[in-house]
């Protein structure tokens, strides 16, 4: 296992340990993207699920942070994620002509931000979003919920990754 993919400590604080496991499990989605061409990140390798690319998960997980920790956890303005585009289904996962880098490169701008706005808060607060329930979640249920659908899609890329050209490797 590549140094970069180590596990969180064994004992630690639970703020560490909490982003400490969704910095690996955002590391893992970045590195099944490595070495990819625009073109296989963008093929479909599975017909009843063609949104499901390498590009349609960094797409998607980029507006996953946004919508937990920019929109419910800040209240912010939820007009630019295409997550609540109630015109396209799925419209978070739409890739067409995007490149993998810009796709990468916005994923990790939002860690970034997602980062800043968690070391600003305490697990206890709670989001201020009101239209949904899942705003009124404590920032510690959040960051949870995180790692389990950033887990969850890292999976879902390992296998991607292994349909499109027969890399494995730690998931």
């Amino acid at each position: 296992m590549s140094a970069e993919l180590e596990r969180p400590p064994l004992v630690a604080d639970e703020r560490t340990t909490l982003l400490g496991w969704l910095e690996l499990q955002r590391r893992i989605l970045r590195w099944k993207c490595e070495g990819l061409s625009d073109e296989d990140a963008h093929r479909v390798v599975l017909p009843t699920s063609p949104l499901m690319t390498m590009a349609g998960l960094i797409a998607h997980m980029r507006w996953v942070e946004h919508t937990w920790l920019e929109v419910l956890f800040l209240g912010g303005d939820k007009a630019q994620n295409p997550s609540f585009d109630k015109e396209q289904e799925n419209a978070d996962w739409r890739v067409e002509g995007r490149s993998l880098a810009e796709l990468l490169a916005e994923y990790e701008t939002q860690c970034e931000r997602s980062d800043e706005i968690v070391a600003a808060a305490s697990l206890d607060d709670v989001g201020r979003d009101t239209e949904f329930r899942s705003g009124g979640a404590s920032l510690r249920w959040m960051l949870v919920h995180l790692v389990e659908e950033t887990g969850r899609h890292a999976g879902h890329a390992d296998i991607v990754r292994e349909l499109l050209d027969g890399t494995k490797g730690y998931s």
